[in-house]
């Protein structure tokens, strides 16, 4: 029983350290927005965990010093983690390097440390995780539309594939009609910016055709952004989404279900004959180009013209001012063309075109399962 306590401490002991090593990445890594003659006056400070009932972290300017709170780092996803290093990074902004000593905690050197880090101001105290923000729904008459849309979804587990299909293409009508009048009447949204997937140190094709789909017909905005990788110990990229809270998470819950599905297909496809990684990816992305087909022709499914493809080319000039405002340095990565199986990717092609995003996948929050993207 002593050498499995012993065990237990020294694996959170480690846990602990890897995450301390990644908030100074982290920390590192924003710091490359500042202009160079502010890079030149921050100093990497001390991270630590500890015990904080009320706060979600804080800056302790005489130790020099971030800490976060041990039970919300431990209990929280990694992007939550570092919106409220980020907040504490302006705070030492504001005290180091704009002089902002004197002022109340929020005043406006914090302001402007904020707006330079692209930091939340807001992103401490009792204020709600980016995760649990995420999962919020605004009590009010366009929460009837959720309820419409997951009634389709679920419609779309019918054993019958044409019914199915045909409420799978009524769900994306509605989704793109509420997003359509959002934008051409101008109405107020807040954006907001979450990982969808996990850190790593190497994407495969079929991950950035995903990222492709999701941003052509879920109205949100992807970037590959820098991230750190915890059981390597090295920053890594990971796909991080913007748009409105219910876009984020509709889009977060296609991207789970599809990699699902993908998953399965190919455990199916190879049960009696294996093949290679690589394949896999042609056989991803045929299933993608396979479902991209039914979404830029819904009427194929459900038998009427709902106008779908004039839709989803609308742009969002909100959207697109929130990404330029949080991404003011970006920079497009050409791929060279990969070999590729005809007859693989063929099909996936095939199983692609069959695919149906219904409700079904689970997924274990804080609150314990529950359905992705349901509220």
């Amino acid at each position: 029983m002593k050498k499995r306590k012993n065990s237990e401490k020294a694996l959170h002991a480690e846990l602990e350290r890897r995450i301390l090593h990644g908030l100074a990445c982290e920390w590192e890594m924003a710091c490359r927005i500042l202009k160079p003659a502010h890079q030149k006056y921050m100093k990497s400070p001390l991270f630590r965990l500890r015990e904080m009932k009320y706060s979600l972290g804080k800056w302790f300017p005489v130790k020099r010093e971030i800490a976060l709170s041990r039970d919300f780092v431990l209990h929280h996803s990694w992007d939550s983690v570092v919106e409220v290093l980020l907040h504490e990074m302006a705070h030492q902004f504001a005290h180091e390097v704009l002089n902002g000593r004197h002022e109340k905690p929020h005043g406006p050197s914090f302001q402007e440390a904020c707006r330079q880090l692209r930091a939340n101001p807001k992103a401490s105290g009792s204020y709600p995780p980016l995760s649990d923000r995420l999962c919020q729904t605004d009590q009010n008459t366009e929460d009837r539309i959720l309820i419409r849309v997951r009634k389709l979804m679920a419609l779309a587990e019918s054993q019958n594939r044409h019914e199915a299909e045909a409420a799978m293409s009524k769900a994306h009508v509605l989704i793109a009609k509420h997003n359509i009048d959002l934008i051409t009447h101008s109405r107020e949204r807040v954006f907001i910016s979450a990982f969808i997937g996990v850190p790593a140190l190497r994407r495969f094709r079929e991950e950035y055709a995903l990222a492709h789909l999701l941003q052509d017909f879920y109205f949100v905005r992807g970037i590959w952004v820098s991230a750190y990788v915890m059981e390597k110990g090295k920053m890594g990229r990971v796909l991080e989404i913007s748009g409105t809270a219910r876009n984020v998470r509709m889009a977060g819950y296609v991207y789970d279900f599809v990699r699902h599905f993908t998953d399965m297909q190919w455990d199916a496809y190879t049960r009696s004959t294996p093949l290679s990684r690589y394949r896999k990816s042609d056989f991803a992305i045929g299933i993608l180009e396979g479902f991209r087909s039914k979404l830029e022709s819904p009427d194929d499914a459900g038998g009427e013209d709902t106008g779908t493809r004039e839709m989803v080319r609308v742009e969002d000039p909100l959207l697109t001012g929130y990404m330029a405002y949080r991404y003011p340095h970006t920079r497009s990565i050409r791929r060279g063309a990969a070999t590729q199986d005809g007859a693989v990717h063929s099909d996936g092609v095939r199983v692609g075109k069959k695919l149906v995003i219904a409700q079904g996948i689970t997924e274990t929050g804080k609150g314990g399962p529950r359905l992705i993207g349901s509220d």
